[in-house]
């Protein structure tokens, strides 16, 4: 909806993975592509460094539900040429289009300030997950699995409401606020098995 009120704009495709965002950018070669990073069988970052491959007129906008300063790094890397928070992604999003298209690099404000420097450092990943208990690190790979709260507590013999005051201290070492984000920043992180 946010996208059709751009004039002379058409949606050609919509996919469900990376590898049909590949394939489907190889058939089509879109001016434009919004690139989700956490995408089944291919993840967003390297399907869009496989799609810049073949395609090197198409802009790539990375939307992503959180972010961190390395992702951020990472995403530009392989060539996209923007990049929004999906909780920004309303007017925000048509003014990256429009920037990219216009041939700029379009970053979300929210993001801008970490890779400046304007935001204070942001620990790496190993430092965060190094952080999570034992416990938390079950709890979390459930999470990441699809589990629900309720369900984790009946698998691990614990309350609900105890879950949820995990699944809130993960989220705090972890500097995420939200169970997506959770998600997201998780499911590209290999956790050691407990």
């Amino acid at each position: 909806m946010v996208l059709e009120r751009i004039p002379r704009l058409s949606i050609v495709a919509s996919v469900g993975s990376g590898e049909e965002a590949v394939a489907c950018a190889e058939r089509l070669h879109p001016d434009l592509i919004l690139m989700d990073l956490v995408l089944p069988t291919l993840n967003g970052i390297d399907a869009t460094r496989r799609i810049l491959a073949s395609c090197p007129a198409t802009h790539i906008i990375a939307l992503s539900a959180c972010h961190t300063e390395a992702q951020v790094r990472r995403v530009l890397q392989a060539g996209a040429h923007g990049f929004v928070l999906k909780s920004a992604a309303g007017v925000e999003l048509l003014h990256a289009v429009a920037a990219v298209l216009a041939g700029h690099r379009y970053v979300s404000a929210d993001v801008t300030g970490a890779l400046s420097g304007g935001a204070p450092p942001v620990a790496s990943l190993d430092e965060r997950f190094a952080r999570l208990s034992t416990r938390e690190r079950d709890i979390l790979r459930r999470i990441v699995a699809g589990s629900t709260s309720a369900g984790i507590a009946r698998d691990i013999f614990l309350s609900r409401k105890t879950v949820d005051t995990y699944r809130g201290r993960i989220m705090a070492k972890l500097g995420v606020a939200n169970r997506s984000a959770l998600i997201t920043l998780s499911s590209d992180y290999e956790l050691p098995v407990v």
